[in-house]
């Protein structure tokens, strides 16, 4: 086994124009009043890796151009689709009429193991606020809350980090 050089690994990355070309798996993602930036540029990053189609920030989420974002992004939000809508919730209204399932990763009185969870797609992941999650608006509106069990003093991970996790077994889904 050898690691591969910087060099090596950045030889074989697409273009700007050929990456946003790519295939984009039916997966798209609210940000409902993250507050942190650096949160906003990682979901970017994770939502690039993971090829979602596409991004809505939402409330007091921050949005690019934003050195904070690009700094944990790394150029993945000139990739990723998004949009800033004001609610969040208006957002997922018009998504559910589309035909989207709306999967909140919240705690909530029904929420599944996100790895048991029957996913349906087109599918949109809504994550909240690092303090208060959700709003309430936006999880009553959700066709599923899935969570990630916490085995710690914590009861739950970083909203990006979390983000990540639900993501990419979502997409292993399809």
């Amino acid at each position: 086994m050898k690691k591969l050089a910087f060099e090596e690994l950045t030889a074989s990355r697409p273009s700007l124009e050929e990456a946003k070309a790519r295939h984009r798996f039916p997966v798209y993602g609210v940000v409902d009043d993250v507050r942190s930036l650096h949160n906003v540029g990682s979901i970017f990053r994770t939502a690039d890796g993971m090829g979602l189609r596409k991004l809505y920030l939402c409330g007091i989420t921050g949005t690019p151009p934003k050195n904070e974002i690009h700094k944990t992004a790394l150029g993945a939000e000139e990739n990723v689709d998004w949009e800033y809508c004001k609610s969040a919730a208006q957002i997922i209204r018009q998504l559910k009429q589309n035909g989207m399932q709306i999967v909140v990763l919240e705690h909530t009185d029904t929420s599944q193991h996100y790895q048991q969870a029957d996913y349906k797609f087109p599918l949109c992941l809504v994550v909240g606020h690092e303090h208060f999650g959700v709003s309430e608006e936006a999880v009553a509106l959700a066709d599923l809350a899935i969570e990630i069990p916490m085995y710690g003093l914590k009861g739950s991970l970083n909203v990006s980090v979390a983000f990540g996790i639900a993501g990419y077994e979502i997409i292993s889904r399809i």
